[in-house]
């Protein structure tokens, strides 16, 4: 009895050490950098921080390598920033001239039209401050195509270009064929978007004119049309939404997950490889008696299990 419960003992040692064993390897193996080379730090793929001060302001000193991510997080903030990094400090004038102008323009003819009321003054406002953020747009674009990245695609510029501009991350990994796809749902996800919003708001009028007790109501939809009718084109409304921010996001993984598919090797060779083999169940590994120098094989005693013999077969693909 007692060598048998020694050997169950050992059996949940082996066991959980296997285990054990298991899990660290999975861990390593997705916790790795295939990537990376000790000499250079700074370009880790890791996910401990999406952006780090020290790292930011640390790369515009030019003391050490910033990713772009960091880069272009924190210039959308420290307009500029980008630009500091790349050495391109002539567009800096051109970009805070610009963004500064359209601002400043902006806070005038917003100050003019509410002292006339006068609609080409919004107008103009409304344009002035879609011209800062224009030139804003363009610093951030600018500053990712100017990022000198030792990969080709960079899947960081690639991320970037589809978030500033739909389509430009697959048109940078040379899948042209994928931007006439997303452009079309995304324009067809913006024209559903725009029809149902005007109809809702067209059935949400009619509907508070048919319940406005101070007004006689003489139109030739009644209330209780209107407002299904509003509730139906609210709720398809807001389809179109999710759609529209739907393929959005979903051009912009697309773009990031096919610039890391770049490196893959994809081989042509797919073979079976198949030899004998010889198998043995969990209960067949020998253990080492305690205090002694023997070794006991629980499968060579008699009713214990023993070793098979069989085939091992190997994909490649």
């Amino acid at each position: 009895m007692l060598p048998r419960l020694r050997h169950i003992l050992l059996t949940l040692v082996l066991l959980a050490a296997g285990l054990e064993a298991s899990a660290q390897f999975k861990q390593d193996a997705f916790s790795q950098n295939y990537e990376t080379t000790q000499q250079d730090t700074t370009a880790q793929d890791t996910s401990k921080h999406l952006f780090s001060f020290k790292e930011y302001f640390g790369g515009l000193a030019h003391k050490r390598t910033a990713r772009i991510g960091t880069l272009f997080g924190g210039s959308t903030v420290f307009i500029g920033g980008m630009q500091i990094y790349n050495k391109d400090y002539w567009k800096l004038p051109i970009i805070y001239g610009g963004i500064g102008t359209g601002i400043g323009l902006g806070i005038y003819y917003g100050q003019r039209y509410k002292a006339t009321g006068n609609q080409a003054f919004r107008t103009g406002s409304i344009i002035a401050y879609s011209g800062a953020a224009l030139f804003w747009w363009a610093s951030l674009m600018d500053g990712t195509a100017s990022y000198k990245s030792p990969r080709k695609p960079h899947p960081g510029k690639s991320t970037l270009y589809s978030i500033l501009f739909p389509g430009l991350g697959q048109i940078y990994n040379g899948e042209y064929w994928k931007v006439p796809i997303y452009w079309g749902a995304l324009m067809g996800s913006t024209y559903f978007l725009i029809n149902n919003h005007t109809n809702y708001i067209r059935y949400k009028r009619i509907h508070n004119e048919a319940t406005n007790p101070d007004v006689p109501y003489t139109g030739p939809i009644p209330a209780e049309t209107a407002v299904y009718y509003r509730n139906v084109f609210r709720r398809y409304r807001d389809y179109s939404i999710v759609a529209l921010v739907g393929f959005y996001l979903l051009q912009v993984i697309d773009a990031n997950v096919f610039a890391y598919m770049q490196d893959f090797e994809l081989s042509d060779d797919l073979s079976v490889h198949i030899e004998p083999t010889i198998y043995s169940p969990l209960d067949c590994y020998a253990y080492m008696d305690v205090g002694r120098s023997s070794v006991s094989v629980p499968a060579l005693s008699a009713g214990g299990p023993t070793a098979g013999v069989g085939l091992s077969i190997g994909l490649r693909f």
